[in-house]
């Protein structure tokens, strides 16, 4: 199987027409009606927009779903690169150019993009949520970053496939999903732009209403330190703790509980 056809595969499985846009080199997947009020999903590095099968036709029931692939990532996406923070948010001004005022969500490293872009323009945001964000709130685990750098040093399906499985930690792992996350890192991809975590006073002064949906079992962070981080700066906040979740069973498993925090 080809990562085009495992592409496609978990585009299938989002049991609702797709529509693939092309905005100016960015691909985006699109679902939903057309007059529905716009929600933005930020799948985490490496994992393509097609991640959101498990979730896109419930969220598609209330609103119009877009998906974009990260230019420079594995995916459909074929603009320039992002460099820079700057770069980043020029990007997805562009998405948010077709689609108005909007939802944002993102898992893994989209949530820090989705993050960094309310920060930046919290009048486009109509509310943000963050899966089990990354350098957002809190730093990453030693352990997970020394296991993830095979990985990341030298991408193969090998590495990807035997590192997303110790992370998921003996839960049912989509065989599609794993397929195509591991196809992935062996596409030609760009660097990605480091994250910087936002500093304490620039968290506090988040506008859009905030939900964080924490995996119980992450070994990505603390997941109780993450709470406690949200729930101190951010009082208003929303945090929904998804206790049989890991960091990259997510957003496949749980789906239900997922899209029912979505959707609350």
């Amino acid at each position: 199987m080809t990562f085009q056809d495992a592409y496609d595969a978990l585009l299938h499985r989002w049991g609702v027409p797709v529509e693939q846009l092309d905005l100016d080199g960015t691909h985006v997947n699109v679902c939903g009606p057309a007059d529905a009020p716009p929600v933005i999903l930020l799948a985490g590095h490496g994992a393509t927009s097609a991640v959101w099968f498990a979730v896109a036709a419930r969220l598609a029931e209330r609103h119009r779903v877009y998906a974009p692939d990260l230019p420079g990532d594995a995916g459909r996406s074929t603009t320039t690169p992002p460099q820079t923070v700057d770069d980043l948010v020029d990007w997805l001004n562009g998405v948010f150019d077709r689609t108005g005022r909007a939802q944002l969500v993102g898992h893994s490293y989209g949530a820090w993009i989705a993050l960094t872009y309310a920060l930046r323009n919290p009048d486009r945001v109509e509310r943000l949520a963050l899966i089990d964000p990354t350098d957002c709130f809190t730093a990453l685990r030693v352990p997970y970053v020394a296991r993830a750098l095979p990985s990341l040093l030298r991408p193969s399906r090998k590495r990807t496939k035997s590192f997303l499985r110790w992370e998921t930690q003996g839960l049912p792992v989509d065989a599609g999903w794993l397929a195509l996350a591991g196809l992935a890192a062996e596409q030609p991809t760009a660097r990605v732009v480091r994250p910087k975590r936002p500093t304490d006073d620039q968290l506090r002064s988040l506008k859009p209403p905030l939900l964080v949906a924490v995996a119980g079992r992450t070994k990505t962070h603390n997941p109780d330190h993450l709470t406690n981080r949200v729930t101190t700066l951010l009082p208003t906040a929303t945090v929904v703790r998804l206790e049989t979740a890991t960091h990259h069973s997510l957003p496949t498993t749980p789906a239900d509980e997922l899209t029912k925090a979505l959707l609350t």
